[in-house]
C-alpha cells in the first residue's frame, strides 16, 4: 500500500501543481492531506476541485485554517475526497485514524472522548494516526527550545502504538522525523512524502 501525505500548501497553486503530478502516478493509491490546505477558508473550492480532480480518493483532516461549517458542508459535493476528521477508514490491514483543526492546545478533552472509543476499537490494529498538530515532545513540536505539541496525542500514541503518526501545522519541523517508542513520527508539510506501508 503506498499514499501519498502532504499538509500546509495553504492555496498555494504551484506547489499543489507539483504534489498532483506525484499523486497521479500509477503506484499511488491514495492521498492524505494533513490540514492548512487554505488560509482561513479562502479557496476552498478551488483546491478541492483540484484534489477531486486526481481521480484517487483524497482522505482530507482540517487545519487550524479550515474549520468550520463551511469546510463540514463544502467536502460532501466531492465525490473523491473524504472527509478523515474524528473518523476510522480501514484500508487494507490497516487503521486510518483522523484528528484535525486546532494544533495550539496542549490538551483536547474532544479528543480524549474519541480516543477512547478508538482504543477500544481498534486496540488491536494495525493504525496510522493523522492529526493536524503535533504530539507532544518529539522533533516534531520544537520551537526554539520549548515543545509545543500535544500532550493527548501523545499519551494516545503511547497507549495504543500506532505504526504512523502524520501530523504538520508547524512549517518550522518540515520533513522531521521521529519516533515515540516503535511509533515513527513525520511532518511531510508541503513538500508531501510517500508512503509505502506492508
Amino acid at each position: 500500500m503506498k499514499f501519498l501525505v502532504f499538509s500546509d500548501v495553504h492555496e498555494d497553486m504551484k506547489q499543489i501543481n507539483k504534489l498532483e503530478k506525484r499523486a497521479k502516478e500509477e503506484d499511488i493509491e491514495f492521498i492524505i492531506v494533513a490540514g492548512d490546505f487554505t488560509t482561513f477558508n479562502r479557496s476552498l473550492r478551488v483546491v478541492f476541485k483540484k484534489f477531486n480532480s486526481w481521480g484517487k480518493p483524497v482522505y482530507v483532516i482540517p487545519g487550524n485554517h479550515e474549520e468550520g461549517e463551511e469546510y463540514d458542508n463544502t467536502i460532501k459535493e466531492y465525490s473523491n475526497l473524504v472527509d478523515l476528521h474524528k473518523s476510522a477508514v480501514e484500508r487494507d490491514n490497516y487503521v486510518f485514524l483522523g484528528f484535525g483543526g486546532d494544533g495550539f492546545s496542549r490538551q483536547d478533552p474532544e479528543f480524549r472522548k474519541i480516543a477512547r472509543k478508538w482504543y477500544g476499537n481498534f486496540k488491536n490494529k494495525k493504525v496510522v494516526l493523522i492529526t493536524h498538530g503535533p504530539a507532544y515532545k518529539s522533533k516534531l513540536d520544537k520551537l526554539g527550545k520549548r515543545h509545543i505539541g500535544n500532550i493527548d496525542y501523545r499519551k494516545f500514541i503511547e497507549r495504543i502504538k500506532p505504526k504512523l503518526a502524520i501530523s504538520g501545522h508547524l512549517h518550522e519541523t518540515i520533513g522531521e522525523i521521529d519516533k515515540i517508542g516503535n511509533t515513527k513520527l513525520i511532518n511531510p508539510c508541503w513538500d508531501g512524502m510517500v508512503i509505502e506501508l506492508k
